[in-house]
């Protein structure tokens, strides 16, 4: 038995040399279609279902189709299938982690059910580029931003979720292609063009995403696309200035944390009395005093952990700054610093080694190549350093005793040693940062609350874009006709994390409840499986067709079946068997 095409297969049932399963098959269509001792032959076909009716349901659970179907206009006499319904189409393909560009979107789902997943009549076929390009289109006639904030809230709405905190950064993405990079830029249309790289591919135009996530389940509750060569600060700025009062009115959204890029003083006036909570850029000064006061005290305190907390007043803000020390930040720094002073030493070494042997004319030149040397050393000092005097003599042989030396060189010596004291100053002031907040009522807002919304609730938008960066995700590089559609496809994207982490949410909170749990990779039980590893779980699950109106659910094991039920009906029911 072939899986994997679409095409159907005649196949009778005294076939020869049939396979155990077809044989099995065989029986089970003679079972089910005789009704006399005649032979007759049946249509089958075998689609791989694996984990895209888990994606399918939370599309559906989301409402993602019928917002998106309700806010733009839908003309059926330039398509087939609806906006929504491409936007599904382009979430399943997000999801299938195996990097199909657009246009092969036909060859994604040929051995896709595709009715099941997206609807009745419709076909592989009917998801061509040119139907995924107007739908692009479409979503940014209507407008990206507006339309990602209105699934957004219809869908923390449907999960029942609030945002008391809103987490918010930015990454970038490579294109390829130069687009709008040399042109002059145009209203509400990003500029594709070089940047600050996080990729770490300054050679190549980018794109910028920022987002604002939920603390709670990681869903992005709104996008942004900007250019390639925006600046954090900015961008920052002007999202407080523009988002953060329909926030606040459409997610309850009572807390903005952010990265260090939001700590400047117009920003922070921007910001006004709303609580927030930021990280203090170590480039200032009084931050940097602070921690050399407060950070060898917090080291001696034996925890993994230790901060100390008092109020400050700074760009004409009171504020209070939390000093926080981390014993597993201190490792990690320790081992970086080694690595560095291995590096720097053999460079210096070896520089060093080649100064010694250098000449010079007079002891003046030699100094000042030795203080030049001296002023690039960080984590190294020069010990016992001298210059010394070689006489130097024209005629060849050994010199006489008593000979006077027609000239003389000038050579350095000396060795170099470690600076302890700046190694142990730089330990301590890496293992240290400083948490700000205009919240100053503790009551309101603890040191162990503020720290944690920032050291762990931060983490769910940076590791949101970690997901997106995946080579096996579909824009690990982009590549569209034109920046309008970069933009939104940046949102549909951004849709395709909205689904996973709703769902990896859904399947915690649903195992948490029922108080079960799930495989993990060890066959250990688990109640906080990631959507990832479920996702490998429900590999190899196939639909087979039968005939007009009969189709088996096969693979489905017991893990399987438990999980579906607890997601809800309509999980169920995609994995259902029908006729």
């Amino acid at each position: 038995m072939k899986y994997g095409d679409e095409s159907t297969r005649q196949i009778g049932l005294h076939e020869p040399q049939l396979s155990k399963l077809d044989r099995c098959f065989t029986f089970a269509v003679h079972y089910s279609v005789m009704s006399s001792k005649e032979t007759i032959s049946t249509q089958y076909a075998s689609y791989n279902l694996d984990h895209f009716g888990m994606v399918a349901g939370m599309v559906d659970e989301l409402g993602i189709v019928e917002t998106i179907d309700t806010l733009i206009v839908q003309d059926f006499d330039q398509r087939l299938v609806s906006v929504g319904t491409l936007v599904k189409a382009m979430i399943l393909n997000g999801l299938g982690y195996i990097n199909r560009t657009l246009y092969l979107m036909p060859d994604f789902f040929r051995d896709k059910p595709v009715e099941r997943l997206l609807g009745q009549g419709i076909t592989a076929e009917q998801l061509n580029d040119d139907a995924l390009g107007r739908a692009l289109d479409s979503i940014f006639d209507y407008g990206v931003e507006s339309l990602y904030s209105q699934v957004a809230a219809s869908a923390m709405n449907r999960l029942g979720l609030l945002c008391p905190e809103g987490h918010l950064d930015s990454t970038s993405f490579h294109t390829d292609g130069k687009y709008n990079s040399e042109a002059e830029s145009t209203e509400g249309v990003i500029q594709i063009t070089k940047g600050y790289s996080r990729d770490h591919r300054p050679d190549l135009n980018q794109v910028v995403l920022q987002m604002i996530t939920d603390g709670q389940a990681g869903i992005p509750i709104l996008m942004q696309p900007l250019s390639g060569n925006n600046s954090d600060q900015n961008s920052f700025r002007a999202t407080v200035d523009e988002h953060i009062k329909h926030l606040n009115a459409d997610f309850g959204m009572k807390l903005i944390v952010a990265d260090s890029a939001l700590f400047n003083e117009k920003s922070l006036a921007k910001l006004g009395r709303f609580p927030w909570v930021s990280r203090v850029p170590e480039t200032i000064t009084a931050a940097k005093e602070l921690i050399k006061a407060t950070a060898e005290a917090l080291m001696q305190t034996g925890q993994e952990q230790a901060h100390c907390s008092l109020g400050v007043v700074y760009a004409k803000i009171k504020q209070r700054w939390l000093v926080v020390y981390s014993e597993a930040a201190r490792h990690r720094v320790q081992k970086t610093l080694c690595r560095q002073h291995l590096k720097q030493s053999s460079a210096k070494l070896k520089a060093f080694d080649q100064l010694c042997r250098q000449s010079f004319n007079c002891t003046e030149d030699a100094q000042a190549a030795l203080a030049k040397f001296e002023k690039g050393l960080s984590l190294m000092f020069v010990s016992e350093s001298q210059i010394k005097q070689i006489p130097q003599y024209k005629d060849k042989g050994r010199p006489r005793k008593d000979q006077t030396p027609d000239s003389y060189i000038y050579q350095i010596e000396g060795q170099l040693a470690c600076k302890p004291d700046v190694h142990n100053q730089k330990l301590l002031q890496k293992s240290c940062f400083i948490l700000a907040t205009n919240q100053l009522d503790e009551l309101s807002l603890s040191d162990a609350y503020l720290i944690e919304a920032y050291k762990k609730d931060q983490q769910k938008v940076e590791r949101g874009f970690r997901f997106l960066k995946d080579p096996r995700f579909m824009a690990s590089t982009l590549f569209l006709k034109s920046p309008t559609r970069i933009m939104a496809l940046m949102m549909v994207m951004t849709l395709c994390l909205m689904v996973y982490a709703a769902l990896e949410w859904r399947i915690r909170q649903s195992l948490k409840e029922s108080q079960k749990t799930f495989p993990s990779q060890q066959a250990v039980a688990n109640n906080k499986p990631t959507a990832r590893w479920v996702f490998q779980c429900f590999s190899g699950i196939h639909l087979l067709k039968i005939g007009e109106g009969h189709a088996r659910v096969l693979n489905l094991n017991k893990h399987h079946r438990s999980l579906l039920t607890l997601l809800g009906k309509q999980y169920v029911a995609i994995y259902a068997d029908t006729g």
